[in-house]
């Protein structure tokens, strides 16, 4: 069955960087575009980025525009988010997602807290 397991989160500075990583078996992955979520504390779960099957085409919410990047390795069926500068407001749960059928599958989620 599809599995994506998020890992890279962790605790770190204002201004400082992470790089989360999204392993994904169970499907085919180059043939899926695949996306970036984060849910805030005590809010919703909102889109961060998108990246299209073969790599070329992305797309990034516009606060994280400059600051983060969404990569893969289709040899590795890997996903990544690199992400920079990070600010107080990027602290949330990070979710690596595949669209299925209408909604989407997600990972467990990774933890990311930026913080002085």
């Amino acid at each position: 069955q599809v599995q994506l397991v998020e890992s890279g989160g962790g605790l770190v500075q204002p201004g400082g960087s992470l790089r989360l990583s999204c392993a994904a078996s169970g499907f085919i992955f180059g043939n899926e575009a695949m996306s970036w979520y984060r849910q805030p504390p005590g809010k919703e779960r909102e889109w961060v980025a998108t990246i299209t099957s073969s790599g070329r085409g992305t797309s990034h919410k516009d606060s994280v525009k400059g600051r983060f990047i969404i990569s893969r390795d289709n040899d590795k069926s890997m996903l990544y988010l690199q992400m920079n500068n990070l600010k107080p407001e990027d602290t949330a749960v990070y979710y690596c997602a595949k669209p299925d059928s209408g909604t989407y599958t997600w990972g467990q989620g990774t933890q990311v807290t930026v913080s002085s």
